[in-house]
């Protein structure tokens, strides 16, 4: 409580005066390291490695896309990271649809590239000027940690909607930076060089299966935020995720964490809608027992009381699946698009009936900002919480030097997440 008007008379001894201006001085310290923004800071230098740190080779192993369809082991110099950057060891990282669109037809046009973005490893090294990560938690030689995007800041995007970097449009993240000098730009090599303008986070505390999943799990985050926007998800909603890979599975997880329990998969897998209910699917519908999108549209209106889903996540790839999607939502629903990370093609709905007569709300889901990298940490550790085996989306493991056979399985969609674990390469 204040006073006012008060005089207070106080008598010092010789030496307070030098105490008080020592404990001013120590406080204004404390309060101007208190006020530091979460962001890297300058160090006096990088920290001296571990006796447990590995030492750092001349030389290391990368997967490199040359052109669609070939990929080369190469060998490439590991220099020391410059002002802001690090250089970690890889440990693993998960292959997305991303990288098998660019294994296939390289639509990105981005060849040669070392791919592979759902990675993670530990710090080896650290150039000067890093001493904090992107949520200014101190970062030492030995941590492990992922990557996600860094922005221009120049764009429209960066300067007129900053709560929305992640429609930057010159947004990168390592595993889709073409090939330069630096060459180990991607999580698919040894080791990798965090650039200076690049987020990264420590979790020290997450396994390699979780810390490979953060990647997609912020990709999740994001598309249940922009459904959340709708203002049409809650409790008793009835969702329905449509495609049940990797990320539709996670995106059934974030809706299952997030207290939503009328949840209906569909997919044309019997393993993967097993899966499903194992991430708290209620109602799990294969498409391929019904003949038509009429049948499956009855199964789904069956599913939600005679009604259509009050919200639908698209999270296919598939043209045809988008265009479905319309007829399995009820008047007054919505759907968030989050499958079409690449352009696959057209597809065809009639705006009367799907959207207008409906009165349908529809919003895409873009990757996402480096904000939800702590969102999609907590995420996964409320999934494992509530019970849901979100490690077990991993079910394949190869070293580097299989990673085109790796490349196929995903491509056959055998198992879930394919992975490549660096504890299995020649050398490790």
């Amino acid at each position: 409580m204040g006073v006012t008007g008060v005089r207070t008379a106080c008598i010092f001894h010789p030496m307070d005066s030098e105490i008080i201006r020592r404990i001013v001085r120590e406080t204004l310290e404390k309060t101007a390291s208190a006020d530091i923004p979460p962001t890297r800071q300058p160090a006096p230098s990088s920290p001296t490695p571990s006796a447990n740190t590995p030492a750092i080779p001349a030389t290391c192993r990368a997967a490199v896309l040359e052109k669609a369809g070939v990929i080369a082991i190469r060998e490439f110099p590991v220099r020391a990271p410059g002002p802001g950057e690090l250089l970690i060891r890889v440990e693993g990282c998960g292959i997305c649809g991303t990288d098998v669109h660019e294994f296939r037809g390289d639509p990105m046009r981005l060849a040669p590239v070392v791919l592979g973005h759902e990675g993670t490893g530990e710090v080896v090294a650290m150039g000067p000027g890093v001493s904090r990560d992107s949520g200014g938690k101190t970062v030492r030689i030995g941590d492990k940690i992922v990557t996600s995007v860094s922005t221009c800041g120049t764009c429209d995007a960066c300067l007129y909607t900053p709560a929305r970097l992640n429609l930057c449009e010159n947004l990168r993240v390592h595993g889709l930076i073409p090939d330069d000098d630096t060459h180990l730009n991607g999580y698919f090599a040894e080791y990798l060089i965090v650039r200076h303008d690049s987020t990264f986070f420590v979790v020290n505390d997450l396994s390699l299966d979780l810390r490979m999943l953060i990647e997609p799990a912020a990709v999740v985050v994001h598309a249940l935020e922009r459904a959340k926007s709708t203002g049409l998800l809650n409790f008793r909603s009835r969702v329905l995720i449509q495609g049940c890979g990797p990320i539709g599975l996670l995106m059934l997880a974030a809706v299952r964490a997030a207290g939503t329990q009328h949840i209906i998969a569909l997919d044309g897998d019997d393993s993967r809608l097993d899966m499903a209910r194992r991430m708290g699917a209620e109602t799990a519908i294969n498409y391929k027992h019904h003949t038509g999108p009429e049948a499956v549209t009855g199964a789904v209106r069956q599913a939600t009381r005679g009604r259509g889903a009050h919200f639908a996540f698209q999270c296919t790839g598939v043209p045809a699946a988008a265009s479905n999607i319309w007829k399995y939502v009820q008047r007054g629903g919505g759907i968030c698009e989050v499958g079409f990370f690449v352009d696959n093609g057209n597809c065809a709905i009639n705006p009367h009936l799907d959207i207008c007569a409906k009165e349908i709300t529809l919003v895409g889901s873009w990757v996402y900002t480096s904000d939800e990298y702590p969102v999609a940490y907590n995420f996964l550790r409320r999934a494992q919480g509530i019970g849901l085996p979100v490690e077990s989306l991993i079910t394949h493991r190869f070293p580097l030097e299989r990673i085109e056979e790796a490349i196929q399985v995903n491509i056959r969609q055998e198992g879930l997440k394919v992975a490549i674990d660096f504890g299995l390469s020649k050398g490790s």
